[in-house]
C-alpha cells in the first residue's frame, strides 16, 4: 500500500464512494401505514406538539474528526497515514490513476472509507447535501458508474438521500423466490463488471427491484467512529454495572436491555448497529471486506461465492507491508483501526445551532432529557479503563450517551435480522456525542432533515414491543412544548 503523507490529505479527501443505508421508499412507506394503524403515539403527541422541530444539524465549526489531545509524535503518524488511507480510492488491481488502493469488488457499496464516513469530517456519518451543500450529492451515485462500470442505481440510492447497504432478511431461492430461511447479510449494491481493470467479469447486480416489491430488502446507513478508542476501552464492568442501577425505575420504564457477546471468548461487543463487533480491527476488516469487497488479514476469502472471471488477485489483498518502513508497515485495517481508535470525541457547543437557542435553553434540555427518562438507555458517562496507549483514553469519562446494551425497539423498527445475541428488532443504543451535526438517524436513516430529523428519530422509538415506549409517552405527555423543544436543542449542542 501507497505510504502517505499528512500534508496530502485536504487534497485527498473527496467524496467518492459510501457504505451503509436506509429503507427502500415503497418497502418504507408500508411499513409507516403498519406503524400509524398500530401504534398512534409514534406520529401523536399532545395537540400542539406540532410547535416542537428538529433545529437541524448544528453549523460553524466542525466540532469532529481531529485526533486526541495527547498523543505522542508517532501515534500521530500513524493517525495521520490511517486518515490518508482512510480517504484512498481503490481500483481492482491498485493500477487505475488516483485509485491506488487495491482489491475493490467483485461487488462493493463503496470505493472508499471516506465516502460513507464524511459528515461532518472523516470517520463520520452518511454525508447529506441539504445539510451540507458543499459535499455535493450522495456519492454513491458516483460510485454506481467508477471507471465505466456497468451498473444501474437501485431507485433507495438518491442524491439527497443517505449512503445505505442493504441485506436481505431472507434468503432467496434459485427461482427469485423468499424463502423463510434467514439471510442477514450484506447484498453489494455495485459489482466492477464493465470496469477496464475488471476484463471478462460479468456479474450481475443483486435484482433489488424484485427485493423491494417482495418486501426482502432492509437498509443500514454508516455509524460515526469518533471516539470510538474510548468505547474500545470501556471495561466490560463499567458496562455490566451500569446494566445493573437504577433497576427497579428502568423495571417501571419497561426497559430490560442486555449485552451482546463474542462467541469466541464471551466478552461484551459494542461496534455497529446491533452491537455485534468485538474491537476497531474486527469492525474495519469485516467493513473493508463487505464494503468494498477487500479480502485481508482478518477476513482473507472472497464473500458470496463470486465467479472465478471477475477474480484478479491473490488473497488477502490488504496484507502487512513488509518492505515498508514506519507507519507504512501495517496493513490498511490496522492504519484504518488506529486512526479511529486515535479519534477525539465530538465537541459539544451551543454555537451554530439554527435559531440560535440560549445557554438556558440547552440546560433546560438536558434537564428534560433526564427527566424523560432518556438517560435510562443513553447513559451520559461510562468511564474508560487503564490504558497502555495513551493517557487520552486511560481512565477516562466517556461522554456517549449510550449504555452500549441491545434493547428490544419494537415493531416499528424492526429489521429482521439477528447478529449475535441481537435479535430481529433489537439495536444498541446509539450513542449520542456529535448528534448536533448529523443529518441522518435511526439504523436505516429514516429520520432525514426533510421529514423531522431528530424528532422523527425520538417519536419512531415507540412501537408495538418498544422498551421505549413509556420514555416516549413521557416525552410527549410529561413534558411542556418549551422542554421538548429545549430538549432537541440541547441534542444539536452534542
Amino acid at each position: 500500500m501507497k505510504r502517505h503523507t499528512y500534508g496530502k490529505i485536504a487534497t485527498t479527501i473527496a467524496l467518492t464512494a459510501c457504505v451503509s443505508f436506509a429503507p427502500a421508499p415503497a418497502a418504507f412507506a408500508q411499513q409507516e401505514a403498519r406503524n400509524t394503524r398500530t401504534n398512534p403515539s409514534t406520529t401523536s403527541g399532545p395537540p400542539s406538539n406540532s410547535a416542537v422541530h428538529d433545529p437541524g444539524p448544528r453549523a460553524g465549526s466542525v466540532g469532529a474528526g481531529q485526533p486526541l489531545s495527547k498523543l505522542s509524535a508517532d501515534q500521530m503518524s500513524y493517525f495521520a497515514e490511517g486518515l490518508a488511507r482512510f480517504a484512498e480510492v481503490d481500483s481492482v488491481s491498485g493500477t487505475v490513476a488516483g485509485e491506488n488502493g487495491k482489491g475493490l469488488g467483485p461487488g462493493y457499496n463503496a470505493t472508499s472509507c471516506l465516502g460513507c464516513h464524511a459528515q461532518p469530517a472523516p470517520g463520520g456519518s452518511s454525508p447529506s447535501m441539504n445539510a451540507y451543500p458543499n459535499i455535493g450529492q450522495n456519492p454513491q451515485i458516483a460510485a454506481a458508474g467508477a471507471d465505466s462500470a456497468l451498473n444501474t442505481l437501485p431507485s433507495f440510492i438518491t442524491a439527497d438521500g443517505p449512503v445505505r447497504e442493504a441485506r436481505f432478511p431472507f434468503l432467496v431461492a434459485a427461482n427469485g423466490a423468499v424463502t423463510t430461511m434467514p439471510d442477514g447479510g450484506v447484498h453489494d449494491l455495485f459489482t466492477i463488471s464493465g470496469r477496464p481493470d475488471a476484463p471478462g467479469c460479468t456479474m450481475a447486480q443483486p435484482n433489488f427491484a424484485q427485493m423491494l416489491q417482495q418486501g426482502n430488502v432492509i437498509f443500514r446507513i454508516p455509524t460515526p467512529t469518533y471516539g470510538a478508542g474510548l468505547i474500545e476501552n470501556i471495561p466490560d464492568a463499567a458496562i455490566l454495572a451500569n446494566m445493573s442501577a437504577n433497576a427497579l425505575l428502568k423495571r417501571a420504564l419497561g426497559i430490560s436491555g442486555h449485552t451482546n457477546n463474542s462467541g469466541n471468548d464471551g466478552s461484551i461487543t459494542r461496534f455497529g448497529w446491533k452491537a455485534q463487533n468485538k474491537s476497531l480491527e474486527i469492525f474495519a476488516g469485516e467493513a473493508y471486506n463487505v464494503e468494498m469487497g477487500v479480502t485481508n488479514e482478518l477476513f482473507p476469502n472472497k464473500r458470496a461465492n463470486p465467479p472465478a472471471a471477475c477474480l484478479y488477485n491473490g488473497t488477502p489483498e490488504d496484507a502487512t507491508n513488509f518492505s515498508e518502513t514506519g507507519a507504512g508497515i501495517p496493513s490498511d485495517t490496522v492504519m484504518f483501526a488506529a486512526f479511529m481508535r486515535f479519534l477525539a470525541p465530538p465537541t459539544p457547543s451551543s454555537a451554530g445551532i439554527p435559531g440560535n437557542p440560549s445557554a438556558q435553553s440547552i440546560a433546560n434540555g438536558r434537564a428534560a432529557f433526564s427527566q424523560a427518562h432518556c438517560d435510562m438507555c443513553h447513559t451520559p458517562v461510562l468511564q474508560t479503563a487503564g490504558s497502555s496507549l495513551t493517557p487520552d483514553l486511560d481512565h477516562v469519562n466517556a461522554q456517549l450517551y449510550s449504555d452500549l446494551l441491545v434493547h428490544n425497539m419494537g415493531s416499528g423498527l424492526a429489521d429482521h435480522v439477528s447478529q449475535g445475541s441481537a435479535g430481529p428488532d433489537e439495536f444498541r443504543t446509539a450513542p449520542l456525542w456529535g448528534a448536533g451535526q448529523r443529518a441522518f438517524f435511526l439504523h436505516d436513516g429514516r429520520a432525514t432533515p426533510g421529514n423531522g430529523g431528530l424528532l422523527k428519530a425520538i417519536e419512531a422509538h415507540a412501537s408495538p414491543g418498544s422498551e421505549a415506549n413509556t420514555v416516549i409517552g413521557l416525552f410527549n405527555n410529561s413534558l411542556t412544548n418549551q422542554q421538548r423543544q429545549d430538549l432537541l436543542n440541547f441534542l444539536r449542542s452534542l
